[in-house]
């Protein structure tokens, strides 16, 4: 194994996907991820091709802003297709693309845990809040 310098070791780890590294796009997507409407999103495009009236029905709470914005996003990375149908009036569909479904098992479990467990963080929320 050659020996490298400091220099080559650090343009090796950023060559790495590193979301601890400031620039990494890694951190971007993972940020992307984290958001709660992209996570609503995923799990109710799941059950297979929805319209947008659909998903607006399904997410309560979610802005038109909002859900046309997570679309969009969803789509540009890849994890979501967007269908057009010519017909009266023009129909459109969002489909999880085969990298969106890669992901749902993630996407899917952190929603059963957050179910799950909501009791025991509300419990925790309240021990927190009575300390002085």
């Amino acid at each position: 194994m050659p020996t490298m310098t400091a220099a080559q070791r650090r343009a090796a780890e950023k060559a790495d996907y590193d979301v601890f590294l400031a620039e990494c796009p890694s951190r971007q997507l993972l940020d992307r991820l984290s958001d709660k409407w992209v996570t609503l999103v995923m799990v109710a495009l799941e059950r297979g091709p929805r319209r947008y009236s659909q998903l607006s029905r399904t997410i309560a709470g979610v802005s038109q802003k909002m859900l046309t914005q997570t679309l969009r996003t969803l789509e540009r990375d890849g994890l979501v297709t967007r269908t057009v149908t010519a017909s009266v009036p023009v129909t459109v569909t969002y489909e999880l693309t085969d990298l969106g479904h890669s992901l749902q098992r993630v996407i899917h479990g952190l929603k059963d845990w957050a179910e799950a467990h909501m009791e025991d963080v509300l419990a925790a929320r309240s021990t927190y809040d009575r300390q002085p």
